[in-house]
């Protein structure tokens, strides 16, 4: 049965198996959050929707809907809630998965409850920092970084896949500001490997034929460095 609050909580648990739901959310509230629950991930997303965590916390295989799903519903109405998975399943493909779905970090069962708290906790702490706006407009074009949207382009509005959007986000929330790689890669990815960074390239490329429409407008290379949305004339 799922806890049901009016308010904003911080995390919001979902996990089918009920002890674990229980020893969790009390875990949490013993280090100082407030935590709802939920039993499955349809009733995770209702939950999600209205309470608006600051934090996920969800299981992958449960019922009605299975955690990759849930964390892809959620990134449909959400770009910055923090997701963590929590699963027994711990082959690389689903790790790599669990981020490509929209998490931001993936912790293997069985866990250390101290583990889980700390994560939480960092986690937590990037939805602390002030919120950016939710729509940013550079050249001709306009992006909303809730419904993934980029507008302005001849061939019409476009929904950027999961990774690309995340990316365009945040250089959209420092415009004109170079972005070092390693933080993009930490904050999208999880992790700043060698691949992982060759796969950024492939990203900016993407962005970069998507923006080519208007001259103003530019993803600059500060080599060695990172990236930079740059506008204007």
């Amino acid at each position: 049965m799922a806890e049901i609050r009016a308010e904003r909580v911080d995390v919001l648990v979902v996990e089918d198996e009920p002890t674990l739901l229980r020893i969790v959310c009390d875990a949490l509230r013993a280090s100082g959050f407030t935590c709802a629950g939920a039993a499955d991930g349809r009733e995770g997303l209702r939950l999600c929707c209205s309470l608006a965590p600051r934090v996920v916390v969800t299981d992958i295989m449960m019922p009605e809907m299975d955690g990759f799903t849930l964390a892809e519903r959620i990134r449909k109405v959400d770009a910055e809630v923090q997701i963590l998975f929590l699963s027994a399943r711990s082959s690389a493909d689903d790790v790599v998965r669990g981020f490509d779905t929209g998490g931001n970090d993936y912790l293997r069962k069985p866990f250390a409850m101290t583990e889980l708290v700390a994560r939480v906790r960092a986690l937590a702490a990037r939805g602390m920092v002030a919120p950016a706006p939710v729509e940013f407009s550079f050249g001709r074009f306009s992006f909303n970084t809730l419904s993934w949207t980029l507008s302005g382009s001849v061939h019409g509005d476009c929904v950027l896949p999961n990774r690309e959007a995340r990316v365009l986000a945040m250089l959209c929330r420092h415009m004109n500001e170079v972005v070092d790689t390693r933080t993009i890669l930490m904050e999208v990815w999880g992790d700043d490997s060698y691949f992982n960074a060759r796969s950024l390239n492939v990203f900016i490329t993407k962005l970069r034929h998507r923006l080519e429409e208007d001259g103003s407008v530019a993803i600059v290379n500060a080599r060695g460095v990172g990236y930079r949305l740059q506008t204007g004339e």
